[in-house]
């Protein structure tokens, strides 16, 4: 009996599993990879790891914030730490609201030539920030990316118009700087701009970020004037030290690793172009700081570690504008440059023009960030971003490129200069500017802050 059970079950079978079969088929058929499900999934994998990528970089460029925040306290007198922290605090912190709100928008939402009028407080309607498309992360990541670079403009400020600023007038520019300068310099480089159609080209910002950062300095500390007892009555300068010189060296470090998140993370992809602009900006660096020392130890007859440290900062900012476009030999000769303009520039502000930059900013970011853009036009090479900027005049590319490099330079130098003239005239005309001279003289961390950074360190003398 069970036999004959068995049997039955046994000629069943095949039909059994055959309908099955046929049952599933539809299912399985859904489940079979094809090729365009595939390159989908393919493509959204990409698209993951692109944004992972782009966080990560700008996340290291946040990381600057720090740098910046340790090299203008170091090179600055003790009394005033308190208040350079705060400022490069508030230019992260009001720098991330407002270019949220208005700072996006204007550099890359849909608008004319010169601005964009729409994207504001991120609204997009598909085709706002077309400028943008060439890379297919997430909007928010975009803003994110793009949102520390312009925090970063504004920082850049604060170095040469430290020790002697009030803060609620620090406050206000660098509130207006997110929100109008710096974009609108965007605008015309990396929006779809005039001087993109131009043919101007500026891979991770010299000029966008480095010199708008710079020329607005510059004009903000001769609205200020210089620190008491800067210069006397015959022209000839005194030095005032920074207090903390290791402090300074350590924020040029912070400084430099926060740029592998500069250069390589403008690509904005997760693309073996990374690799290339990492070594093109490490060797630009390296040259500036070598030709930095031997330069100011030829003029000063020691090898200044204040100049070296501001050397290496130049040969970043020098090759930031070409990072991508030119060659490991030639990135070598940007930075030696870079670190070379960078000490002349320096003592010819102090001495010639009698402009007090305590730090250097103007010299650091905007000399070697101009250079570093005029650069482009000498040395790109088409080969390293097929389709982009072509050749450079050294490499037989004529001088097409190079004219629009220098139109860039000069349009941005003149837009800062008259924008941040005319805003630091308002400010001082309204909340004021300076500190009072027995404010400056007892430090801004007691009068603007009610605090001191060292408090636990007090000098004794007996009797």
């Amino acid at each position: 009996m069970f036999n004959k059970i068995l049997r039955k079950i046994g000629a069943a079978l095949p039909l059994f599993l055959a309908g099955a079969l046929w049952l599933a088929a539809p299912v399985w058929a859904e489940d079979a990879p094809t090729v365009a499900g595939n390159a989908a999934t393919i493509a959204d994998k990409s698209i993951a790891l692109d944004t992972v990528w782009v966080l990560v970089a700008g996340m290291l460029v946040m990381l600057m914030q720090a740098g910046f925040a340790m090299v203008e306290t170091g090179f600055t007198r003790a009394k005033n730490a308190c208040n350079i922290m705060m400022k490069n605090l508030m230019d992260f912190s009001v720098g991330s609201l407002v270019y949220w709100a208005v700072g996006f928008g204007i550099m890359f939402g849909a608008g004319n030539m010169f601005f964009g009028t729409s994207g504001f407080f991120l609204k997009d309607t598909g085709t706002t920030f077309a400028s943008l498309d060439w890379t297919t992360v997430p909007l928010t990541c975009k803003y994110f990316f793009q949102m520390v670079f312009a925090a970063t403009a504004a920082t850049i400020v604060s170095g040469a118009m430290a020790e002697r600023t009030k803060f609620i007038g620090y406050l206000i520019f660098s509130f207006v700087i997110s929100a109008l300068i710096y974009p609108v310099v965007g605008h015309w480089i990396w929006g779809g701009g005039w001087l993109a159609n131009l043919g101007m080209w500026d891979f991770a910002g010299s000029t966008v970020v480095h010199s708008t950062g710079a020329w607005i300095a510059l004009m903000g500390a001769i609205a200020l004037g210089p620190r008491f007892g800067k210069y006397n009555k015959d022209g000839s300068s005194n030095a005032i030290p920074g207090h903390n010189i290791p402090i300074a060296t350590l924020g040029v470090f912070l400084l430099w690793f926060g740029w592998y998140g500069f250069n390589p993370g403008s690509t904005m992809a997760a693309v073996t172009d990374i690799a290339h602009i990492a070594m093109t900006t490490t060797l630009a660096a390296a040259a500036a700081a070598v030709s930095a020392m031997f330069v100011s130890w030829k003029m000063f007859g020691k090898p200044d570690i204040s100049m070296t440290l501001n050397g290496a900062l130049a040969g970043l900012v020098g090759i930031t504008a070409g990072c991508a476009f030119v060659s490991a030999a030639s990135s070598v000769i940007i930075g030696a440059v870079a670190g070379a303009l960078v000490v002349v520039s320096v003592v010819f502000i102090d001495k010639v023009l009698h402009v007090d930059d305590p730090v250097g900013a103007v010299s650091v970011h905007g000399a070697c960030g101009a250079w570093g853009t005029i650069a482009v036009g000498l040395f790109a090479q088409d080969m390293f971003a097929p389709g982009t900027t072509g050749n450079g005049l050294l490499f037989g590319g004529g001088v097409k490129l190079l004219m629009a490099q220098l139109t860039g330079v000069f349009s941005v130098m003149a837009w800062c200069a008259i924008t941040g003239g005319i805003l630091f005239a308002i400010i001082r005309a309204t909340t004021g500017l300076r500190v009072t001279s027995e404010e400056e003289l007892r430090g801004l961390d007691i009068d603007e802050h009610g605090m001191e950074a060292y408090s636990g360190f007090q000098i004794f003398t007996t009797e």
